[in-house]
């Protein structure tokens, strides 16, 4: 597969305080395509960062409705998936690619 169908899979690193603790564990979580599917999904990350995937965990936020200067919106749903690197593996989210 071509690089470009690999950034249309993976948005963008999640980058909180609950996703840096879970980088201690080997793990670095995305923000991914609502249609990615799990192998998709690793084999991406594999071919972007170069590095080997042990598994893919992903879960779908709902969207929050949120309030601004008292007009209601809605904040729209999106997929992240927690990958597990293998031993030895790790990635800097923190540089771009």
């Amino acid at each position: 597969m071509s690089k470009l169908v690999h950034y249309d899979k993976i948005v963008s690193p999640v980058i909180t305080e609950k996703a840096t603790f879970a980088s201690e564990e080997n793990k670095v979580v995305f923000k991914v395509a609502l249609t990615a599917t799990k192998p998709e999904i690793k084999s991406a990350v594999e071919a972007l960062f170069g590095v080997k995937v042990k598994s893919v965990n992903t879960l779908i936020r709902k969207g929050k409705t949120k309030r601004f200067k008292g007009v209601v919106g809605k904040q729209s749903n999106f997929k992240k998936a927690v990958v597990t690197l293998e031993d030895g593996q790790s990635i800097d989210v923190t540089t771009g690619l």
